[in-house]
């Protein structure tokens, strides 16, 4: 496929501005799509009372989105790069608004798992941003702004808690969901008016047997990893959603290799740097979650069990939120990094100070500024990684195939992330102490988890290691390269379906 003629380096004045605007608003597209994973948190506790159902029930008000994020990722992906990435990333925006007025409007157990489903199907809009700004921007930005728009995931996770605690405690708790129907409105008008469309199409027809294999396969092995602590890990139900989903997917790997246009070019995945930047994101997603699940409890556990710090959830929001500061402000020296020594080294440096954060912490929790530290570490070895792998996945594939890799490859963190939950929510039930008439997850079993947390950092560090140095395809270097350069405008129209 012939590229566009390269831009040229003074394509006006107004090129940057219009660049910084594109940044900006496809990061606050990131972060208002990444609220979604602390929204409903302050008021999970209270959700078999507010909804009229059991605990067992409510709990998929959560598991839901989940779910529906996991499938819709790589979905996105593929349509994007082949009708519009602008126009995928639009439809997910209403997808998150019209999820959000259906929870909003409700006051029964249905209706919000139905709204909190087709808020999940938003979550491609971050790999579709990661891609329009490869399409859009000059080399010498596109480095920064991936790390920036990669980073917004754990930004709008950090800022969210204490956000929706503060809206928790002094209103009504439908106002968390018109809160965020408002937010995604506001991102749906701001890419409309600022996002152009891209070019950069692959065409061909929509692989829909694809699409239902890997959804089937998925669900199987997410709902085994999500829900198995539940239905207990020996039980039949969940050891036959393991095995269905590793049929699933291999008759569906099976197919894929097969087909003449697939949902996910197993082909182009299992380029060595492809896969090996797979293979470490599950690790980095299973141990940047420990950080997510355990101080928050740490800091809300009783100050009698001699261990917690007996705060409330809005302080152990705003403990966490400087963490999603620091990995915005990190992007760029990601990006820098990156460009001197290739987003190889910047995810093993990121994974080292994951691992590093994780060992302080084991160290240091008896005071709340010890718990601020951890996140902020934490924080900036998460804003190296994000920034790295999108660098990495960008530089091993066509320009018309970044939309369905940069959504697999958040995929692959998603992953890492349930499974690290359910292996800590092991660790943690079987670990405990009492207090009084409560049995509580022990310090030991915290340790453990932080201490796994620290191993997976480690791992992703060793596997990361595998990975070329540089390698750049069909000609184009990839985005970590690119500073100083003007990069081809890279707008290649292929035939539309």
């Amino acid at each position: 496929m012939p590229d566009a003629p390269a831009r040229p380096a003074g394509a006006g004045t107004s090129a940057v501005p219009r660049s910084n605007a594109l940044v900006a608003v496809l990061a606050f597209g990131g972060i208002v799509v990444s609220l979604m994973q602390t929204l409903v948190i302050p008021i999970v506790p209270e959700l078999p009372k507010l909804l009229h159902g059991s605990s067992a029930d409510t709990a998929w008000a959560v598991t839901a989105t989940l779910l529906a994020a996991a499938v819709a990722t790589p979905v996105m992906g593929r349509l994007g790069d082949m009708y519009g990435k602008r126009r995928m990333l639009l439809v997910g925006l209403s997808m998150l608004v019209i999820g959000s007025v259906a929870v909003g409007l409700s006051d029964s157990l249905t209706p919000v798992i139905v709204g909190r489903a087709l808020q999940g199907l938003a979550a491609g809009v971050i790999p579709l941003g990661i891609s329009i700004m490869r399409d859009e921007l000059p080399a010498e930005r596109l480095g920064s702004a991936t790390a920036m728009m990669s980073a917004s995931l754990g930004v709008g996770g950090a800022l969210g808690l204490p956000a929706a605690a503060v809206i928790a405690e002094n209103f009504d708790w439908h106002m968390l969901f018109w809160t965020s129907a408002s937010l995604g409105a506001v991102a749906a008008v701001v890419v409309l008016v600022f996002v152009p469309e891209s070019e950069v199409r692959t065409g061909g027809r929509f692989d829909v047997l694809g699409a239902l294999g890997m959804a089937a396969g998925l669900v199987c092995l997410l709902l085994a990893i999500s829900k198995g602590a539940d239905w207990g890990w020996g039980s039949g139900t969940t050891l036959g959603l393991f095995v269905a989903a590793v049929v699933i997917l291999l008759v569906w790997g099976v197919f894929e290799l097969r087909v003449k246009e697939p949902l996910v070019d197993l082909r182009a995945t299992a380029r060595r740097q492809v896969l090996v930047t797979n293979l470490a994101s599950v690790a980095l997603g299973f141990g940047m979650f420990a950080m997510s699940l355990v101080l928050p409890q740490l800091l809300q556990l009783p100050a009698a069990t001699g261990y917690g710090l007996g705060k409330s959830l809005l302080t152990a929001g705003l403990v966490m939120a400087p963490s999603g500061l620091v990995m915005m402000a990190t992007a760029p020296v990601s990006a820098a990094v990156s460009r001197a020594r290739g987003p190889k080294v910047t995810l093993m440096i990121g994974a080292l100070i994951v691992a590093a954060g994780y060992g302080i912490n084991i160290v240091l929790m008896d005071q709340v500024w010890h718990f601020v530290l951890v996140s902020c570490v934490i924080g900036c070895g998460i804003g190296f990684t994000y920034g790295a792998m999108p660098a990495l996945i960008m530089g091993a594939v066509p320009a018309s195939e970044t939309g369905a890799a940069n959504s697999l490859n958040t995929l692959m963190r998603s992953i890492g992330t349930s499974t690290a939950s359910a292996v800590a929510g092991v660790i943690l039930a079987n670990m405990t102490t009492t207090l009084g008439p409560a049995t509580l997850p022990s310090e030991n079993g915290f340790k453990t988890v932080l201490a796994i947390g620290a191993g997976a950092a480690l791992l992703a560090f060793a596997v990361a290691s595998f990975i070329p140095r540089r390698t750049p395809v069909d000609g184009q270097r990839s985005p970590a390269e690119g500073a100083g350069e003007h990069r081809p405008a890279g707008k290649v129209s292929g035939a539309k379906a």
